[in-house]
């Protein structure tokens, strides 16, 4: 009877993990002088108060003496005035001085007169008396009664002359700052204000960035923050709108891999499953079972191949990676594998090439890891080429002199990538994306894994178009750092 072969069960629903932003942590409160707002507005008072200082201190000496050039010159006039009544005729001298006396002694001016050197009325200074008997004129502030007075006095004609004194204002200070405090306090509260609008101002794009970081957290990649100035609110909102569009096109990436890799993953699993299930039932006999259980364990390899890609993916960022570089011949690495690979090109009919030089081609790097590499590479070849076309294995000195490093090529007859293609070779998924169900691919892991080995280790991977007709890939390792020296 012939072999209904085994059945087709259901095919098996894949969890995909949930993509969400996490719980959110609680922001701190909020305490007065440590906001923007707050802090802003403080400063802003601070210098409003250093400022008002500063002007008072300027201002008000500046004040004070002008309080007291007013007093003087008003003294100088009223001491021209009593010059001038003193030049009158004896008749009229002696009425207007009479009148002017008692006029200036309600000003509290206090009148000295001097005649012949000798002055009406004791309490003027000598020095003062002598000046004015000299002819010369006394302006200024002297110490009259042993008190602080403006002093102002003429000479007449014949040695005579007048002098006027004034008591000097009593706290000048007090007075201009009585007129000023009033102008000072209108400075500061301008300056708080001025500074609270500055605040709300500056603090307002940045409550607006919060807002935006705080949805993007929660999942929204739709948000967007308006670009105002000045430049350095603008780079804010230019970093942030490119941290959503980077965060979107990252999150479609990865669900498209992860929809990928589902897929990978359920196809062995269904065909593990049907086996098992056809073995449960009977319906497979005993001379098939041999080969149902070679069939399960390939598809049960393949899986532990594909769980093993992710788990290397996966940990390929942490520090912990292992690691191991040293000193490695990349010409006897390359022979290591072309014994094995051209077995298995001769068993499906494809042509296998090693094109090695006759002497080493010294690396450093971690030999197991780039073996991984150069396997995963001529994997991906022989999945795709078609029976005939040829997969070669190349490797190549990086420079002139052994210091600069090998090269590992691994080229094929395939269909090869178009020049969108390799923009896109190793990111994760991307080319299983776009050819899956066109041609043969995998699971969109090995480049991508390839690509980061390569990174870790020093070197460098990119992608192009072979000589043979399909894709070439070629890695760049870094010399040895510590060449052994020659004794000469």
């Amino acid at each position: 009877m012939a072999d209904p072969g085994p059945p087709q069960p259901h095919e098996p629903t894949v969890a995909l993990p949930v993509i969400g932003p996490g719980p959110a942590p609680t922001a701190p409160r909020r305490r007065f002088g440590r906001t923007l707002t707050a802090r802003a507005v403080l400063v802003t008072c601070a210098v409003a108060l250093v400022s008002v200082l500063v002007t008072a201190l300027v201002a008000v000496p500046l004040a004070v003496r002008g309080v007291e050039r007013r007093d003087q010159d008003a003294l100088a006039a009223q001491a021209r005035l009593a010059a001038d009544v003193l030049r009158l005729r004896p008749r009229q001298r002696d009425a207007a001085g009479d009148r002017l006396i008692r006029q200036l002694r309600q000003q509290k001016i206090e009148v000295y007169v001097v005649r012949g050197g000798t002055v009406d009325r004791p309490g003027l200074p000598r020095q003062v008396v002598n000046r004015i008997s000299a002819g010369r004129e006394v302006s200024g502030r002297r110490l009259v009664a042993g008190k602080r007075t403006l002093v102002e006095g003429r000479p007449l004609p014949g040695g005579d002359g007048v002098v006027l004194t004034r008591a000097a204002t009593e706290g000048p200070w007090r007075q201009v700052l009585r007129s000023l405090w009033l102008p000072l306090l209108a400075g500061l509260a301008a300056g708080v204000v001025a500074g609270l609008l500055l605040a709300r101002r500056l603090a307002r794009p940045i409550r607006v960035a919060a807002t935006a970081a705080a949805r993007l957290r929660a999942g929204d990649r739709a948000v967007r923050v308006p670009v105002e100035p000045p430049d350095e609110v603008a780079d804010l909102a230019y970093a942030l709108n490119g941290l959503a569009a980077a965060l979107a096109t990252s999150e479609g990436r990865q669900r498209e891999f992860l929809l990928s890799v589902s897929h990978e993953l359920r196809t062995p699993l269904t065909a593990i499953r049907g086996w098992a299930e056809a073995l449960a039932d009977g319906v497979i006999g005993g001379d098939e079972t041999s080969g149902t259980g070679r069939t399960m364990l390939a598809e049960a390899e393949h899986l532990d191949r594909l769980v093993s890609d992710l788990l290397a993916l996966a940990r390929l960022e942490a520090a912990d990676f292992p690691l191991e570089p040293v000193p490695v011949d990349l010409t006897r690495l390359a022979a290591d594998a072309a014994r094995t690979w051209s077995d298995r090109c001769a068993a499906v009919g494809v042509p296998f090439r090693a094109e090695l030089p006759d002497a080493p081609v010294p690396a450093y790097t971690d030999p197991g890891r780039i073996r991984q590499v150069v396997d995963g590479l001529l994997e991906n070849a022989l999945r795709v080429v078609p029976p005939g076309a040829p997969v070669v294995l190349a490797v190549r000195p990086a420079g002139a002199g052994p210091a600069a490093g090998g090269v590992v090529e691994v080229r094929d007859g395939g269909p090869g990538f178009t020049d969108d293609d390799l923009a896109v070779a190793f990111e994760r998924g991307a080319l299983h994306q776009r050819y899956r169900g066109v041609r043969k691919v995998g699971s969109g892991l090995g480049l991508a894994l390839a690509a980061g080995l390569v990174r870790r280790l020093g070197g460098r991977i990119t992608a192009g178009h072979a000589a043979e007709g399909g894709a070439a890939f070629t890695v760049v390792l870094p010399p040895d750092p510590y060449p052994t020296r020659t004794s000469t």
